[in-house]
């Protein structure tokens, strides 16, 4: 007997532990039904070591990031392979985003995107670059006849590099569902990466439901480990309002690697209840700026920590997130200790637990302190078309574009500028997220000749960041389109582009192997930009959206060459230059 009672206390807190998980595993399955993803369908697309730079659902500006950043040993030029049988169904070319990009679609249903690469195998390069001639345009998004690129598992389809939206040497790959474009999560389907690392907690943020998410800032609580289970640095948690919300910031690692990655779920429940939960995994790029619901987006946008809301926001639809009791807002309609926990879950099923109590203090007066900030100010509310309107300044939002109410906040100020045919314009502020493009009148404060009518834009800045739009006039009144808040200012722009690089005219170019131009524009933004030599479109590339480059090939001989550059910026303004060289 006794030495019974030795083993059983010996087991005892691990056994607990585990048979806790094990009931959060069962109890998770049946919330989130089990994936029937096939498992050993797709090989590791990359010729180097199985290492992640990102995973699927980590968290960025404006967006989720849509599949697995596979890394090529720090260095471009490493073969990627087809991830299974299939044929080559899509390409895409483009500055930023995936850069370069091969799309091929599976018998199974599925299509595999590999992003970033350099050089396609040489037939497809020959096909896609004379498409490109076909079109005029380096940027391309090409449909491929079903039958003339048929590729086998683990067949070498293009070489790694850094094009596009990357910031280092890497492979983007991505499982879709050929049908709907869903985005699914990669990780769920037994490619060979290895995890046994649960997710990391940093803390958890509390938010007073009673007022708007974009009107206040949380109450964050800092964590401890005590004995494997998150707890909070109070033991209860005492809060005067009747409603709260709880958010997490959270991260995952794969073993072997320190990268903090995205995490895949996590759940809140109330005295073991759950409440609401997310799941990140098939997600189109039309819905993937939702990720401005699915976070604290005020908080990150002024220079703080990811947040991910544990409730959705009324904007939100259903999407990531999925409601058991309620929407994610916890009422707290007595006096009572309630217990909380938050499980937290990677692709592999790693969890991680927080576990802390709340109680409901003193809300006497809480009717006062929740309207007063609302006090005089219009509100705006998702659901409903918003305007705000006066003599100078017309806003529309449509019945999509909030996620969360708010007390909107206007502001105007003269403006001396002499190329600004308006007051500044303060609407909101870039602290709360748009999901649509909302119309933008502003009227002009003074005439505008004749001749710069269709030169107008509207401006808008935000900290240190600005952007234009075309703005096209009826009478006094301008219009343009934006997604995000700021201040705004209709201006004229009859400034045209300059072309800077390239080379002397005249020159002989006989031991030069490229052309380089930089075209710079007083609003920084460059539309179009043309090269014809000898009268015929030539092709450079624009990787990055700054330098736009020709890698002399066949379509220069040797000889004379007369080389036309045609720019043009957001307000139409256009230079064109002529350079004869010799070749």
């Amino acid at each position: 007997m006794k030495t019974i009672l030795l083993r059983k206390n010996v087991l005892h807190k691990p056994f607990l532990f585990l048979l806790f998980l094990f009931f959060y595993h069962n109890s998770f399955s049946q919330l989130f039904p089990e994936k029937n993803y096939p498992k050993g369908y797709f090989i590791y697309p990359v010729d180097a070591r199985i290492s992640l730079a990102a995973n699927f659902g980590e968290l960025r500006p404006n967006h989720y990031h849509m599949g697995l950043d596979c890394r090529t040993n720090q260095v471009q030029n490493r073969p990627v392979k087809a991830a299974a049988d299939g044929y080559v169904a899509h390409i895409r070319i483009e500055p930023f985003g995936f850069g370069r990009a091969i799309y091929i679609n599976h018998p199974n249903g599925l299509t595999t995107v590999y992003g970033h690469l350099n050089n396609f195998f040489p037939a497809l390069e020959k096909y896609v670059k004379a498409q490109q001639y076909k079109l005029e345009s380096w940027q391309v998004f090409l449909d491929i006849p079903k039958d003339m690129f048929p590729v086998k598992k683990g067949q070498f389809i293009a070489f790694s590099g850094n094009a596009g939206g990357s910031q280092g040497p890497h492979c983007h790959f991505e499982i879709r569902d050929t049908k709907t474009d869903k985005v699914l999560n990669a990780l769920l389907f037994g490619l060979p990466i290895p995890d046994n690392v649960p997710p990391t907690i940093l803390r958890v943020a509390m938010y007073d439901r009673n007022v708007s998410t974009y009107s206040q800032s949380p109450k964050l609580f800092s964590l401890k480990k005590v004995n494997r289970i998150y707890k909070t640095n109070v033991p209860i948690i005492i809060t005067n309002t009747d409603k709260v919300s709880f958010g997490i910031s959270a991260n995952d690692k794969q073993s072997g690697s320190s990268n903090p990655n995205g995490i895949y779920k996590a759940i809140i429940y109330k005295d073991e209840k759950p409440i609401v939960g997310f799941e990140i995994d098939s997600i189109t790029y039309d819905e993937t700026r939702y990720v401005n619901a699915h976070i604290d987006y005020k908080t990150r946008a002024a220079g703080g920590p990811y947040i991910e809301h544990l409730s959705r926001l009324p904007g939100y639809p259903e999407g990531v997130y999925k409601d058991f009791n309620g929407d994610g807002v916890i009422n707290l309609s007595d006096d009572d200790v309630h217990q909380i926990k938050i499980v937290v879950k990677d692709a592999y099923d790693n969890t991680s637990i927080v576990e802390f109590a709340i109680k409901r203090g003193d809300i006497k007066n809480l009717s006062q302190n929740v309207y007063a900030s609302y006090h005089d100010k219009q509100e705006f509310h998702p659901g409903f078309v918003n305007i705000f309107e006066n003599e100078n300044v017309q806003l529309i939002l449509q019945n999509d574009a909030l996620y969360d109410s708010f007390a909107f906040v206007y502001s105007d100020k003269k403006n001396a500028s002499p190329v600004s045919y308006s007051d500044e314009h303060s609407l909101e502020s870039g602290l709360v997220p748009v999901h649509d493009n909302f119309t933008l009148r502003l009227k002009s404060n003074k005439p505008v000749p004749a001749e710069l009518i269709n030169k107008m834009l509207i401006k808008q800045t935000w900290n240190s960041k600005s952007e234009v739009a075309k703005a096209t006039g009826k009478g006094d009144w301008f219009t343009a389109y934006f997604k995000s808040f700021g201040n705004f200012e209709l201006i004229a722009d009859d400034e045209p582009p300059v072309i800077a690089g390239g080379f002397r005219d005249n020159a002989n170019l006989s031991k030069s192997t490229r052309i380089i131009f930089i075209p710079k524009d007083n609003n920084e933004t460059i539309k179009n930009f043309r090269a014809e030599l000898d009268g015929k479109w030539l092709m450079f590339t624009n990787d990055k959206g700054r330098l736009f480059i020709y890698k002399f090939d066949e379509k220069c001989s040797r000889g004379k060459h007369e080389l036309k550059i045609s720019v043009q910026d957001e307000a139409g303004n256009t230079t064109e230059k002529m350079y004869h060289f010799t070749r």
